[in-house]
């Protein structure tokens, strides 16, 4: 097994089971012709975010790190009549190519996208009680992800569920001694995760077209949890 059957059977999966869609495919175009790093979610990933959020009844979605708005369309896209989406974005441009992609899909009244530094814009959330949101999709600098996390489960309700991407690093996340500040992120945030007694969260490898990586699941648990 290596990198091309992983992204042969990616491919395999989204033909039978992804449904051409215009908007995410002009989303993906115009953050290649913007200059977009080719980070965002797979369409395989993307859809399983939209089944997680419509299973659950999402009616209110927090992401942080929107990029080119590809992962928010799906997200967007499963969300009921009334529903809203806030997305926050630190890079100017970034926020900027998927405001477009976002109005192109048709969603410039349920998504809300806000430019700036997450740890800023997260306690203006707060501020203005912009929770408790339903759903969570994490997938920003791997830095602060452990205060991300922090924040996500201060803005839900038990039931909330939170998803947070890129938790393997190729496998590198084992490595204690490694220089890679991301990798350095992740562990605390594994750390952070385990002594957590709000949530109950486990985390999945993955392969694909994206490589070799997973992402970690947490439901934010009752308050009188002995779980």
């Amino acid at each position: 097994m290596n990198e091309a059957t992983w992204i042969a059977v990616d491919q395999y999966i989204a033909r039978h089971l992804i449904a051409p869609d215009a908007v995410l495919d002009a989303a993906l175009q115009s953050s290649l012709e913007a200059g977009l790093p080719p980070i965002q979610v797979s369409p395989c990933f993307g859809k399983a975010l939209h089944l997680m959020a419509r299973a659950m009844g999402a009616s209110r979605i927090l992401e942080i790190g929107t990029l080119g708005g590809y992962s928010t369309i799906w997200l967007g896209q499963a969300l009921g009549r009334g529903g809203r989406l806030i997305s926050l974005e630190a890079n100017p441009k970034h926020a900027e190519v998927a405001q477009a992609n976002v109005e192109r899909a048709g969603l410039r009244d349920v998504v809300e996208i806000r430019l700036g530094k997450a740890m800023d814009t997260l306690p203006e959330l707060a501020a203005e009680k912009m929770g408790p949101f339903d759903f969570f999709f994490i997938d920003a600098d791997k830095e602060h992800i452990a205060e991300y996390f922090d924040w996500a489960v201060r803005l839900s309700r038990p039931g909330s569920m939170i998803i947070v991407d890129n938790v393997v690093r190729e496998g590198a996340v084992l490595n204690a001694e490694s220089d890679d500040t991301a990798v350095q992120g992740v562990r605390r945030f594994m750390t952070r995760l385990q002594a957590d007694k709000r949530i109950s969260a486990t985390a999945m490898q993955t392969v694909g077209s994206k490589k070799y990586d997973g992402f970690a699941m947490a439901v934010v648990l009752p308050l009188d949890s002995t779980e």
